[in-house]
């Protein structure tokens, strides 16, 4: 997903709710977006989810995407089974997975019993996890989440921060708005505030703007998947091992991917380099005989 200059306003002498705007949310990104009220937040999520377009620039989109708006219009004609079926079908299924997977949120939310209940009769705080399970039904290319965790009870804004990572973990692109200055915490590689139609960094994921090499091995059948988190440059090892260069901005989310995949992927090696090299790879620091200690992040023992 990218965003180039992008602007947008509402009539011809309105004022510029949003002017010059650059993103680029890559393959295994969550990126938050804060700013105060009315700084174009939400304005900003309905153009990165294709619902608006911008009055200038442009916005390069993945075809499959999943929006949670910041209102949610419970008064559609469906229950709330119904409702996600539709959409499940909208998106391409056909009508045993959209079943299937209609039963599987409703579960996951806590609401089958009230599958049968039609929106307009369901409470905010349900209605806004149908909401939620309309966005996660399909694995989208790009989540767009905008307050989607108001309303929600604690074990489904646990549930939906599952999901978020989940869909980062395994190569997707999450952008989201949220109140809480906690949520997502740790998980976060970029963040961004809006102020006066401006986007800016306020700063960085885990390893900040360093490089991170990672050497895997696979025991598992099959070669690593060709999507991973932060589209990393692949290098082959001798005996079969692989080297992963990645920004470190999204070396956890790889890692996630890797440890939680079922090809058996053990994982050789982690070093961090701050900085790319000048051909704008990162050289092999293990090769520096003045590496200092703190540039080499150890890998946990449960990750060996």
């Amino acid at each position: 997903m990218r965003l180039d200059g992008v602007g947008r306003r509402y009539g011809r002498r309105g004022p510029w709710i949003l002017r010059g705007v650059a993103l680029a949310v890559e393959a295994g990104a969550l990126v938050r977006i804060g700013g105060p009220n009315g700084s174009g937040k939400s304005t900003l999520l309905r153009i990165a989810a294709g619902v608006e377009r911008p009055t200038e620039g442009t916005a390069e989109l993945p075809a499959r995407r999943a929006y949670v708006p910041e209102r949610f219009p419970p008064a559609l004609p469906f229950d709330a089974r119904g409702y996600l079926r539709h959409l499940g079908r909208v998106r391409g299924m056909d009508a045993a997975e959209a079943d299937r997977r209609a039963e599987h949120w409703l579960d996951a939310f806590g609401i089958a019993d009230r599958a049968g209940t039609p929106l307009a009769e369901l409470s905010k705080g349900t209605c806004q996890k149908v909401a939620v399970a309309q966005a996660l039904l399909a694995d989208a290319d790009l989540l767009v989440l905008d307050e989607a965790w108001t309303g929600l009870d604690p074990a489904a804004r646990a549930r939906l921060d599952e999901a978020a990572a989940d869909r980062a973990a395994r190569g997707g692109r999450v952008l989201f708005v949220d109140h809480d200055p906690a949520r997502l915490a740790g998980l976060t590689t970029a963040a961004y505030e809006l102020d006066d139609g401006a986007l800016r960094p306020v700063g960085t994921g885990p390893a900040g703007g360093a490089t991170v090499l990672v050497e895997v091995e696979t025991a598992g059948p099959g070669p690593l998947p060709q999507r991973l988190p932060g589209a990393p440059r692949r290098t082959g090892l001798p005996g079969g091992a692989v080297r992963l260069e990645v920004a470190g901005a999204h070396s956890d989310a790889l890692l996630r991917a890797l440890l939680a995949g079922d090809r058996g992927v053990h994982v050789r090696s982690l070093v961090a380099v701050p900085g790319p090299a000048a051909d704008g790879h990162a050289h092999d620091a293990r090769g520096d005989a003045g590496q200092d200690a703190q540039d080499v992040q150890a890998v946990p023992e449960e990750a060996r």
